[in-house]
């Protein structure tokens, strides 16, 4: 029985696809093969297929085989980072003169790559608010070969229908690249809505502890898994053994945390919309919120992140992220432990200027999975101060 038929049910998914029992010992966790060369049994005889692990390696074998499970792909490739994953696509679906349709809100390493990086490949790109389908198709040109969401975006918390884009970009031959880090695939599921990749920063939730960095792509078309495969190997840019392995085991615990994530979250969001000193609450679990019932429609929950704008402006919202005392001041996001951030200064500091800046009264929310009365209480002595 493959791993993609263990279970139809996700929590069962993320404990044993690719988690084959060692066949020497019987461990039950995959061992780190911290290891470059292989054996081979006579030349071209590769054992088991592995050769060099720029190419393969059982531990990257196993987290990708468990990424492509769980987001019910084809293929799963696992990168040194996010932005080495997205890096790789972006050379694999794209050639100088091609055509990108990025979003209006998105990460800051994003814009950076397409604006500063492949733009300089002589890769265009234009900008559109990805939550209106119209919209999209009005920025594709004959030349668009790829239209790339985030959904729920970073750091404003928009949320795009994804089966509603997948029309418009393949109607125009272009594939949709969608960026499910926010929401995991325990969450959400692009592929199964019409995209054809799903890019992860393996850094946020998948790992889900702060302790390592990763990307992946995952696919559902063969064809193109092949063509990721061939540029993987040529750029090189893999996740290492001891990291494919961190990133392994956090899988594990994914659907957990992030019904833990999502429960928290609620509860924030609800106590800051009544907030005085708090002007709006980017969070789509809000009835209120612009994209509420497109992501009750496609996603499970809500998930941990929250932008909220405050009422006295920019360093208000500075000073709110220095008060905080549970929630610490940092960058990244998915973490276990609550994490806050100004996302003008620190994350999108590299979005300033153009279509995708960021109001400067914004503060980022990572809602952890400590107790949500101590996270709603830490809130409340930052801002009433």
């Amino acid at each position: 029985m493959s791993d993609r038929h263990i279970s139809e049910h996700f929590e069962t998914l993320a404990i044993h696809a690719g988690n084959t029992a060692d066949p020497l010992t019987g461990a039950v966790v995959p061992p780190i093969y911290q290891v470059s060369t292989y054996k081979q049994d006579g030349v071209g005889g590769l054992r088991g297929g592995y050769e060099y692990s720029r190419s393969a390696n059982p531990t990257r074998t196993a987290l990708e085989e468990n990424l492509a499970a769980l987001e019910g792909g084809r293929r799963g490739f696992a990168f040194a980072s996010g932005l080495a994953a997205e890096d790789t696509l972006l050379r694999t679906l794209l050639s100088p003169g091609d055509h990108v349709v990025i979003p209006n809100d998105a990460y800051g390493g994003t814009f950076r790559l397409f604006a500063k990086v492949a733009s300089r490949w002589g890769v265009e790109w234009s900008v559109a608010d990805t939550s209106d389908p119209a919209a999209v198709r009005a920025a594709m040109t004959p030349r668009t070969k790829a239209v790339w969401v985030e959904t729920p975006s970073n750091p404003l918390l928009g949320i795009s229908d994804i089966a509603a884009v997948a029309q418009v970009a393949h109607a125009g031959g272009a594939k949709l690249v969608v960026d499910n880090t926010f929401a995991t695939p325990y969450l959400q599921q692009p592929l199964a809505l019409g995209a054809d990749v799903v890019v992860h920063s393996l850094t946020k939730y998948m790992g889900g502890h702060s302790d390592v960095v990763g990307g992946a792509l995952i696919v559902a078309d063969e064809g193109l898994g092949q063509e990721i495969a061939f540029h993987q190997n040529s750029m090189g840019a893999v996740a290492g053994p001891f990291d494919s392995w961190l990133v392994l085991r956090g899988t594990k615990t994914l659907a957990v945390r992030m019904d833990r994530h999502s429960e928290n979250a609620t509860k924030v969001a609800d106590m800051l919309s009544r907030h005085p000193r708090v002007s709006s609450v980017l969070y789509p679990g809000l009835p209120e919120h612009p994209g509420h019932e497109i992501a009750a429609k496609q996603m499970r929950a809500f998930g941990g992140m929250i932008s909220f704008r405050v009422t006295d402006g920019e360093e208000a919202a500075v000073s709110v992220c220095d008060r905080t005392q549970i929630f610490t001041l940092g960058e990244s996001l998915g973490g276990v432990e609550s994490l806050i951030e100004h996302p003008g200064r620190m994350t999108h500091a590299s979005v300033a200027g153009s279509l995708l800046e960021v109001p400067s009264d914004l503060v980022r929310l990572s809602v952890g999975i400590e107790n949500a009365d101590d996270l709603v209480e830490d809130l409340k002595q930052a801002l009433d101060k």
